[in-house]
């Protein structure tokens, strides 16, 4: 058997290449070139405290790794896919109002279709991550996405649009592995990256001002406009839209008597709502652009429970449909900041369901 390890640079992708070695794979790395430092026009420098992935000293770190465990190494150029595919999504929803998960759209339409399909060039049966989740294969044939066995590091959320032909070609062998067992493999396999921390930052936003970046790539000008309350009452100026996102409080600027977070944003007249905390909850969250990882929907009024955060633990509740396309998740308790453009995952238990991109809707 043949695999190809899309391996970032970090701990837990280099301890997935060991693990598949040992288990008598045929390993072959290679790493995404997705971005390079001022590809943004800005040079953006970030003082050692970024932490992000795909740089060159990550594939000088994954080189390193598979020359230790003595496997051909590639790096793939996919810089212009990356900024079709993710970036320019990237810029097109901040512009409308809409907070995007580039991270699921880099694994969505790079790491498991485009590397995939490489994969399947190569000539290997397997491509291998090291996200923490589980992949079994039921009674039935059916694959199954489930959480990791630590969940503290449970990445299921990011890997909800699997679908069963890209399951079965895929192997996350860390799903059994807590962070600290994974360490001490790298340790103990003198990796090169062994005590590298984990990668928290977006690749292309390596200082997280999205604003900055945004206009780096697009050379616009994002005018100013009013912040209002839920009234329409003018309470200051923003900076531009792009640099606000639903349930923002810091960086507002505003000076009022009690904590002000943004409550929505009015991209047709270039308005920022500003309202109280307790204005951000609802139990509703509508969603597209879905996937059901078994290829059928769950029953109408199925009880199950849901995510619009990868941080956050899901919550109970039940799903409901609305058209051939769209569905909606009722929460049993309200949810604070279901964010347009964030992505609503479906759990039964430690199965993954699927899940799709939570929009605007009224009814």
């Amino acid at each position: 058997m043949k695999a190809l390890i899309a391996m970032s640079g970090g701990v837990d992708s280099s301890v997935a290449a060991k693990i598949m070695a040992d288990r008598g794979y045929e390993c072959i790395g290679a790493t995404m070139r997705l971005y390079d430092k001022g590809d943004d026009g800005l040079d953006i420098e970030c003082d050692g405290n970024c932490r992000t992935c795909c740089s060159e000293t990550d594939a000088a770190d994954a080189r390193a790794v598979a020359g230790k465990l003595d496997m051909p190494f590639y790096t793939l150029n996919y810089k212009e896919e990356f900024r079709d595919k993710v970036i320019n999504k990237f810029i097109d929803c901040y512009e409308h109002g809409i907070t995007p998960n580039p991270c699921i759209d880099c694994n969505r339409y790079l790491k498991f279709d485009i590397l995939l399909n490489k994969a399947k060039e190569l000539g290997c049966d397997k491509v291998v991550t090291g996200h923490y989740a589980r992949i079994t294969r039921e009674q039935d044939g059916k694959y199954v996405l489930k959480k990791a066995e630590d969940l503290s590091k449970d990445q299921s959320y990011v890997l909800y649009m699997l679908t069963q032909e890209q399951l079965k070609c895929i192997e996350v062998p860390l799903g059994e592995y807590n962070k600290t067992d994974t360490r001490l493999i790298a340790q103990e396999s003198s990796f090169v990256n062994s005590d590298k921390p984990d990668s928290q930052d977006i690749c292309f936003v390596p200082n997280g001002d999205y604003g900055a970046v945004i206009a780096g790539y697009t050379g616009k000008d994002y005018p100013e406009g009013d912040f209002v309350d839920k009234d329409g009452n003018v309470l200051g100026r923003h900076k531009g839209i792009i640099n606000y996102t639903l349930g923002q409080r810091k960086g507002l600027g505003i000076s009022a008597d009690r904590p002000l977070y943004v409550i929505n944003i009015d991209t047709a007249g270039n308005r920022v709502v500003l309202g109280d905390n307790e204005d951000l909850f609802t139990t509703r969250a509508v969603f597209t652009d879905i996937n059901w990882i078994s290829g059928t929907a769950p029953e109408e009024g199925r009880k199950l429970s849901a995510k619009s955060r990868y941080r956050q633990t899901e919550q109970p509740g039940e799903i409901h449909k609305l058209t051939e396309d769209m569905y909606e998740f009722i929460f049993e308790q309200p949810q604070r900041a279901v964010t347009p453009g964030q992505s609503l995952v479906i759990y039964d238990g430690d199965i993954v369901i699927g899940g799709g991109t939570i929009v605007r809707y009224d009814d």
